[in-house]
């Protein structure tokens, strides 16, 4: 957020920053942060690009809040269509068919390759990858989850044991996570001196945590297809089909988590498109509906689909 004031805006009338900011203050608990030394900045509407507060001052959004906002805030399309369903049906258990849920499904396989069948929807990224995970483990029978140094999966039990960064320090309590250095030429772990050496390096690491670990234990390889919250770091353009190949040598899951890079943002439906490769499993959320309500799933490919026909998915 671009905290330069940019413009303005009429004031909303009869509510002031001070009360909103002492209400938050007083009663709202944030996350990844000290709630002590919290000083949020007061929001009270948006629309593009733009966000204000209830004085009248406006914002330039340039981290499209959580970097989900692809549309922009408030678009009228949007809008109109959350409030025509929410006139027709607020919620559903996931036990029932309902045809506003079915059209999404068959509206994201439309944009997924070849190969992709059906789609479990969650409530948001972090548990798009906590069942992405359970969905590995049960279709391959083994427990090991591989994945990067540099990355965030997020913050639930174990999206956060996945996660690379600090973050995941004091919350490891689910077991069966390992962890291996992904290619970053800029800071490179293998002493590489161009992208080539970078790649050839990483996958050569790779091969050896998954030999150590033993091959039969690891259930999925997760990867950011582009890491977001690490620093934006394209891989080099070989390094996720030498994944590929590798998960498929030793029989492994292959999840890439398009939860931040997914729906347009790198301008192809998903970023794996830009790399001539596909995963078994999709993790998508943010810009799928541009963060308006809380969704986010699984898009499943056909093999994957196909066992859960006469296995149980212990999931809700």
């Amino acid at each position: 957020m671009n905290t330069n004031i940019a413009a303005s805006h009429p004031p909303v009338s009869g509510v002031d920053n001070t009360y909103v900011h002492t209400l938050d203050r007083q009663y709202v608990f944030h996350s990844w942060a000290q709630q002590g030394s919290l000083d949020p900045m007061v929001i009270a509407g948006a629309e593009g690009c733009r966000v204000w507060d209830y004085v009248g001052r406006s914002y330039l959004d340039f981290s499209s809040q959580l970097v989900n906002t692809n549309i922009g805030h408030q678009h009228p399309k949007v809008v109109s269509a959350i409030q025509a369903q929410a006139a027709n049906l607020c919620t559903i258990a996931p036990a029932h068919a309902n045809l506003a849920r079915g059209e999404a499904a068959k509206r994201i396989i439309a944009k997924a390759p070849a190969g992709f069948s059906k789609v479990f929807f969650t409530n948001a990224g972090a548990d798009a990858n906590e069942n992405a995970i359970r969905m590995a483990r049960l279709y391959t029978g083994r427990s090991k989850i591989l994945s990067a140094y540099r990355s965030y999966h997020g913050n639930t039990g174990s999206a956060i044991a996945a996660t690379g960064d600090w973050r995941r320090v004091p919350n490891e309590y689910a077991s069966g996570h390992v962890h291996f250095f992904n290619p970053y030429l800029y800071r490179s772990e293998f002493w590489a001196r161009n992208e080539e050496e970078e790649c050839e390096r990483a996958l050569q690491h790779l091969r050896r945590v998954i030999e150590c670990e033993g091959a039969n234990a690891v259930a999925a390889i997760l990867l950011e297809t582009i890491p977001g919250t690490a620093g934006v770091l394209l891989p080099p353009k070989a390094y996720l089909q030498g994944v590929r190949k590798l998960a498929d040598e030793f029989g492994i899951v292959l999840i890439l988590d398009e939860v931040m890079a997914g729906f347009g943002r790198t301008g192809r439906w998903f970023a794996f498109e830009h790399y001539d490769m596909a995963p078994d499993l999709i993790v998508f959320a943010k810009g799928v509906n541009s963060g308006y309500v809380p969704a986010g799933g699984v898009i499943i490919s056909e093999p994957i689909s196909r066992y859960f026909d006469d296995h149980f998915l212990s999931a809700v």
